[in-house]
């Protein structure tokens, strides 16, 4: 039984009804039909199991009119299981009371995961206005099962006879995380505190919504529109182009736009010579959703979010919500989270401090006076990299053609790996014609889920790069999974090739990670299955194959020159690795600036959240040693979509940690030899097929030998 379809995708999203025709969304006239018009007949797809392979989404069937019927009937049918369940006579079992439970709600399973990936992979305003009905809904729903006294009660009975049933440690696992999530929702709490945590999830689950969509509208609000071609002098012929096309789409013929991408950095900044346009750039970033100009301003949700999750905390007997949060986590409390930060912020701040006097020395030489300012840093960046390195992204990104990484980079990496390989099929569809679905074939040559690839940027997509799971693994359900990566590469101007940036190349490395903790999940129960594991372990298979990209064997077979096939030379190759540990004070500083803000946030009591929003963001990063002014944090909290409306909040501290932790294994796959299958099997064994089945430090125990040390992760961040 998973409830937490929405916080787990870490998904966002006038009014027009659109359906899918061909594998795209066409327009259509009719309003969205209310639930009680639809009966539960054939026409909706979601009432039965879907007949594609793997019970894939039928794409080319789905309307909108279809969700909120389905969400509807499926969310019925729950509460009718649940209710049975409760009120039976029997005594407790595992079998009348937890594996009933995870052998309910199918409707909701089937509808939930298609449409909380199309409101952030493909939205509409039909889709956003559905979400905003549905969301608290599905809180109200959640808190009818969890509040549930008498289902709490048959499931407590359980837990507390846990050491004394005969189960496997799998079973044993599963009562102890139902027991958890029922406690942490407030079962133990009385009548008058459960009305205040349901009205509390509910408006949480409205305004999370609300924060994610009004990032979607501001992606279009912010975006600048350049007239004067001569303004945008550094920008590739490509990214001129798109630049154009992107204008033109908007009724602006014969201008560019500039599109902002959700981090406060934005990519074209390594590329704009004229300084204006590069703090007009920057300006229009930063101050995203903050009401400039009467525009949408996010800061009254971010108070009001703090306040009602700081609420709910006390409510629930804790000090703050990063207590509530971290209780379950791997860190377990938000003073070993902060600690790890703070560790770090000495070495970070000399490393940035160096890099600044550099990047200070190269605007000199361009006769630039006055401190180096946040729009110059990037730029420059890249100048001293090519300087001090002897290269540059333009001459990299020739060998960095998207089908070659893919195909002669990740796939082939992986299949070295895990001896796995994808076979691309056209017979089933999709929500755009840029995405493409492939069979994940394992060792042994059986089919063992599927794969999309959803790639390129949409102005109806939101920002980052991510995985979701249309099917979950479950041999309790008989389901094999099906996977989708998302990202935001920039399409090119039709009949040119996409060549991608270095980071771009790392990230399809890395979310393959996060593809293939759902493809190689084995095991029985569907809330332990693949990446339902603690978001400071999530990040960690995803992270750990990141180093592959610049592996040599590896580079060696797709970092191919798109025109005349050369591989990429080796004294470029180098000049390449050597300048990607460039820059790292700064990267890793502007992310935790932005961890900071979000512990910083969620350690709050409800007495102590502010009234003025980049006041606070100012003394707690002035506090913690990390106020500097030419590297801002990664995200400010007007437009900090994970930890406002993405299920990261008082975690997002998790990717370092997770860091800490792929670092360290990588160092032991090297250590073990490398790219080969023993080491893949390896960890497949002990990591990737297990979900949440066992204790997490202990997977990563029985796959290393030991806890893991920092030593790793300060050589790959060029820290040590």
């Amino acid at each position: 039984m998973r409830l937490n379809w929405a916080s787990h995708l870490t998904r966002g999203l006038a009014l027009i009804v659109v359906f899918p025709c061909n594998g795209l969304w066409a327009v259509a006239s009719d309003p969205v039909r209310s639930p009680d018009t639809i009966s539960m007949d054939d026409s909706n797809p979601f009432f039965a199991p879907s007949s594609l392979p793997f019970h894939a989404p039928d794409f080319a069937a789905v309307k909108v009119e279809h969700f909120m019927p389905a969400f509807d009937e499926g969310m019925r049918q729950q509460l009718a299981q649940m209710d049975e369940i409760a009120n039976q006579a029997a005594p407790p079992t595992l079998d009348n009371t937890l594996i009933a439970m995870e052998r309910s709600g199918e409707i909701l399973d089937r509808v939930a995961p298609v449409f909380f990936h199309l409101s952030g992979a493909y939205t509409n305003d039909a889709i956003q206005k559905l979400e905003e009905e549905i969301a608290p809904k599905l809180a109200s729903h959640s808190d009818n099962i969890y509040l549930n006294r008498k289902l709490f009660q048959r499931v407590e009975t359980l837990w507390k006879g846990r050491e004394q049933g005969n189960w496997s440690e799998e079973q044993k696992r599963l009562v102890e995380k139902y027991y958890e999530n029922f406690v942490r929702a407030g079962a133990r709490l009385t009548a008058d505190q459960q009305a205040r945590i349901r009205a509390i999830n509910e408006e949480l689950s409205t305004l999370t919504t609300q924060f994610q969509n009004n990032l979607l509208a501001v992606a279009k609000e912010r975006s600048l529109l350049i007239e004067d071609v001569s303004k945008l002098e550094g920008l590739s012929a490509s990214d001129l182009s798109s630049a154009k096309q992107g204008a033109a789409a908007r009724g602006h013929e014969g201008k560019y736009l500039l599109s902002m991408q959700n981090t406060t950095r934005q990519p074209v900044l390594t590329s704009l010579k004229n300084r204006e346009t590069r703090k007009a750039v920057w300006l229009a970033s930063a101050n995203r959703a903050m009401g400039e100009a009467g525009g949408i301003d996010n800061r009254p949700i971010v108070l009001k979010l703090a306040k009602l999750r700081a609420e709910r905390a006390k409510l629930l007997g804790y000090a703050n919500h990063a207590a509530y949060t971290l209780e379950n986590q791997m860190a377990e409390n938000p003073q070993a989270a902060f600690k790890m930060l703070q560790d770090l912020v000495p070495g970070v701040m000399a490393k940035a401090r160096i890099e600044s006097e550099k990047i200070l020395e190269a605007m000199r030489a361009d006769g630039i006076d006055g401190p180096v300012e946040p729009w110059d840093w990037e730029y420059y960046a890249e100048r001293v990299r090519a300087r001090d390195y002897s290269v540059d992204e333009t001459a990299v990104k020739p060998y960095f053609e998207m089908e070659s990484v893919l195909q002669n980079g990740v796939f082939y990496a992986y299949g070295k790996l895990y001896g796995i390989s994808f076979r691309e099929r056209k017979d089933l569809p999709v929500w755009d014609p840029t995405v493409r679905v492939f069979d994940v074939i394992d060792v042994g040559g059986k089919t063992i889920g599927l794969f999309y690839a959803d790639y390129y940027h949409r102005e109806n997509k939101r920002g980052g790069a991510w995985m979701d799971a249309f099917v979950s693994q479950s041999r309790l359900r008989g389901h094999q999974p099906v996977v989708v990566n998302c990202m935001n590469i920039p399409q090119p101007a039709p009949g040119t090739p996409t060549l991608l940036t270095l980071d771009e190349v790392t990230t399809m490395f890395h979310e393959l990670g996060h593809g293939v903790h759902g493809l190689f999940s084995s095991v029985e129960y569907p809330l332990l299955s693949g990446t339902n594991v603690p978001r400071d372990y999530v990040e960690f298979p995803s992270t750990v194959h990141e180093d592959w990209a610049i592996d040599p064997e590896i580079l060696a077979h797709y970092a191919r020159h798109y025109q005349t096939g050369q591989t990429i030379p080796k004294d470029l190759l180098a000049k390449a690795i050597a300048a990607s540990k460039f820059n790292k004070g700064y990267e890793t500083l502007e992310y935790m600036a932005a961890a900071l803000v979000d512990l910083g946030w969620h350690s709050l009591t409800e007495e102590q959240i502010p009234s003025d929003v980049e006041s606070f963001e100012k003394e707690l990063l002035n506090r913690f040693g990390v106020d500097f002014a030419p590297v801002p944090p990664r995200y400010r909290s007007s437009y900090f979509a994970h930890v406002w409306s993405g299920g990261y909040s008082a975690g997002y501290y998790a990717y370092l940690w997770s860091e800490v932790l792929a670092a360290d294994a990588f160092a032991a796959w090297k250590e073990r030899g490398g790219l080969k299958q023993s080491n893949g099997q390896d960890f497949r064994k002990a990591i990737l097929s297990r979900g949440d089945s066992r204790d997490v430090m202990q997977q990563y125990i029985d796959f290393r030998g030991q806890k893991p040390t920092v030593d790793a992760l300060l050589i790959r961040r060029g820290l040590k």
